[in-house]
């Protein structure tokens, strides 16, 4: 078994891994961390065209520069490192990846956002269901920090500048829910870094993929 396999395993199988109560922050709370790749570098046209601008939803979405995101966390289809049956969404918080599990021991992997320091979580859980142009509620925890966000207490509507962004996934425990969704993120700028309050974020066109792909019910681990 693989170091990576083995710690899917133990945390997988670890009852004690429970999600905590706690509400999806967005770049209210956090710093855009500073990206020192160039963004003018070389994007191959395959990216480039991945990343491009959609025109056709709900609302227009720009293209991902993604001369700013490191390659390893461009979009693509790997060896599946997770063990975990076809259909698990699998967040490896340590590289900063999720991983859609396919069959033939495959996986679509994505770079993601991961919670900051003191908001990170763990365990089990299952994607419940899943919304086009979600709305957005800052828990009130976050509104005592920020009084200014008191005007989205009953929630924002969705838009290109709602920080949700073009889609989220919710996260439920049994029946409970944690509070915590994968959603859409434009600033490329944070793809790799731990800066949100607990949520995992991707890229606007990565999101629309996941969720284009990803049933509700499906299980969801967190490690």
């Amino acid at each position: 078994m693989t170091t990576l396999n083995r710690r899917f395993f133990m945390t997988g199988t670890a009852a004690t891994l429970a999600l905590s109560l706690a509400g999806c922050a967005t770049t209210a709370d956090t710093a855009t961390p500073n990206r020192t790749t160039s963004d003018t570098r070389s994007v191959p046209p395959d990216v480039a065209l991945m990343y491009g601008a959609i025109l056709d939803d709900r609302f227009p979405i720009r293209a991902s520069n993604m001369a700013l995101v490191p390659e390893r966390f461009w979009r693509q289809e790997v060896s599946d490192p997770t063990g975990e049956k076809p259909g698990t969404v699998v967040v490896d918080t340590t590289n900063r990846f999720l991983y859609h599990v396919r069959d033939s021991g495959r996986a679509m992997r994505y770079g993601v956002g991961i919670g900051a320091a003191g908001f990170e979580w763990s365990g089990r859980a299952h994607i419940a269901y899943k919304k086009a142009w979600p709305t957005w509620t800052p828990p009130s925890d976050m509104i005592k920090r920020h009084p200014e966000l008191e005007i989205y207490r009953h929630g924002m509507e969705p838009g290109p500048d709602n920080p949700m962004g073009p889609r989220a996934l919710y996260i439920h425990k049994g029946n409970e829910d944690t509070l915590y969704r994968i959603h859409g993120n434009s600033d490329e700028r944070t793809i790799g870094h731990a800066i949100s309050s607990g949520c995992v974020r991707l890229l606007p066109q990565d999101i629309i993929h996941l969720y284009d792909n990803v049933r509700s019910g499906s299980p969801l681990l967190v490690v």
